[in-house]
């Protein structure tokens, strides 16, 4: 059956109907939920927490292709794209509201499809889907909103609280997203397991909100989520804390797939390529060893900020000779789209 033969309002209750289904009783969010899809606003009681939005649209042939994602890949990153900016934040997702734009010719299965991704990901970190919108469109737009909060002690992570002499350090291993973006577009061919790992990593990755939570409460204040590449969004950091980094290009984390698959090039989709959802932060050397403790993941120091060149990132090697990279990351409108990025 087609979204046409189904119509807007078989499509909404169809849709309504899977996110009633998947509702987790132990989360907190569907706990405090008064009113979810089926009025004109989704009604919640209010949390002494500050609160925190966030929005994110993805668009057929600019974000992703129809050619290379399933509907459920689309449905996981959809999602994942907004509670990465909440873990950016430290603090903890509640509620989503969908957006949804596509031709009346795309098969409801498609769409359903595309909810169940959603669903997986947003039980596994107790998020609720409690509304949004359905319309038609030549191509297909995905937009979600994400409504969270910090803990109660009210600590945030932002971009402008980096100070010079703290360290600058990443969670998890970068390049693997751009990898899986570079197969893609490129046709290449690897062997199943390293096939896998980067496709999963550039459509499915995994949020760090437990990870953004430790770091807020461990004292980091300063942070950001690698969407446009590492230092594209250390750039965004330096310049909005009036300060600069030198970042040692041989201390960067990188998924051994990644090396083995497209050698020199993996530090260029490391440094450059984002979509990893990693968090980027700075802070002490003292805090960060904390987090490395307590992390679930790896947290690996990759250089440090520096009083002078405000707004400037500076690569050198573990000679501190200096390193050119070509590309420092993804901006919207500064060139040609390129399928896949976010």
């Amino acid at each position: 059956m087609m979204v046409s033969e189904l119509g807007e309002f078989g499509l909404i209750d169809l849709l309504a109907e899977m996110v009633a289904s998947s509702q987790d009783k132990r989360a907190a969010s569907w706990q405090q939920l008064i009113l979810g899809i089926g009025d004109d606003a989704a009604a919640w009681k209010g949390s002494a927490s500050i609160q925190l939005a966030t929005v994110d649209t993805l668009i057929q042939d600019v974000h992703f292709s129809l050619n290379t994602a399933t509907w459920r890949e689309l449905g996981w990153k959809a999602l994942a794209v907004n509670l990465s900016d909440i873990a950016a934040m430290g603090g903890l997702p509640g509620y989503a509201l969908v957006a949804l734009s596509l031709p009346g010719h795309t098969p409801v299965e498609d769409v359903t499809e595309l909810y169940r991704g959603m669903i997986e990901l947003a039980r596994q970190h107790g998020v609720a889907i409690v509304g949004g919108n359905v319309s038609s469109a030549p191509l297909v737009t995905i937009t979600i909103t994400v409504i969270g909060v910090t803990g109660r002690d009210g600590r945030l992570l932002t971009r402008s609280s980096a100070r010079a002499g703290e360290q600058v350090a990443v969670t998890g291993q970068l390049g693997t997203a751009a990898a899986g973006l570079e197969m893609l577009t490129r046709r290449l061919r690897f062997d199943p397991e390293t096939t896998a790992c980067l496709r999963s990593a550039f459509f499915c990755p995994q949020p760090r909100i437990a990870e953004g939570r430790l770091l807020a409460a461990q004292g980091v204040k300063a942070a950001i989520d690698i969407s446009d590449g590492l230092v594209s969004d250390l750039h965004h950091i330096c310049r909005a804390s009036l300060v600069g980094a030198r970042i040692n290009v041989d201390a960067v984390p990188i998924q051994p797939a990644v090396k083995a698959s497209l050698g020199d090039k993996a530090l260029q989709l490391a440094l450059a390529g984002g979509e990893d959802y990693e968090l980027l932060f700075t802070a002490s050397a003292g805090v960060v060893e904390r987090a490395q403790k307590l992390a679930s993941c790896p947290v690996t120091v990759i250089g440090e900020i520096v009083p002078d060149k405000a707004g400037e990132v500076s690569l050198v090697d573990r000679e501190g000779q200096p390193f050119t990279l070509p590309n420092s990351g993804w901006e919207h409108f500064a060139k040609p789209a390129a399928t896949g990025q976010t």
